[in-house]
């Protein structure tokens, strides 16, 4: 599903997404178009990018060919979701104590909405800490 979704090739054009969108969330998936995971979370990244078109606009790129980011953002997991606000990194809580990304695949879409609506509301006060739905702490209770 990943051909669905714009990508981004470069360093540069990471940072004109970032910068020149000046009303939406910027949704940036770090990952690899091959791995597992990745291919969840772009299933469901596609699934709702027309439910979210007025308010978050969703970019796909590759880690390995863009090598850029990786320590700046800390991108060592498979697959890494961020979020991104008028030029701005946009924080979300979502009780794992890592409030600079999610690392894991979200395969409910209507959460993945919620989670990117949250941030749209946030950001738009301008607040850069933003209190995810959800709480994902217990998610891999035993």
């Amino acid at each position: 599903m990943a051909y669905l979704l714009p990508h981004l090739n470069s360093g540069w054009e990471v940072d004109q997404a970032i910068q020149t969108e000046e009303d939406r969330v910027v949704v940036i998936r770090f990952g690899r178009d091959t791995d597992a995971t990745c291919m969840v979370q772009d299933e469901v990244l596609a699934s709702i990018a027309e439910k979210v078109k007025n308010f978050a606009v969703i970019y796909l790129v590759d880690l390995d060919q863009v090598p850029d980011f990786n320590n700046m953002y800390e991108l060592y997991d498979d697959c890494t979701t961020m979020f991104f606000y008028r030029n701005k990194h946009i924080m979300v809580d979502l009780g794992t104590g890592d409030n600079n990304k999610i690392n894991w695949a979200l395969t409910d879409k209507q959460e993945f909405i919620d989670i990117i609506e949250m941030v749209y509301r946030g950001a738009r006060k301008g607040r850069g800490l933003v209190v995810s739905p959800k709480d994902y702490s217990t998610k891999y209770r035993y």
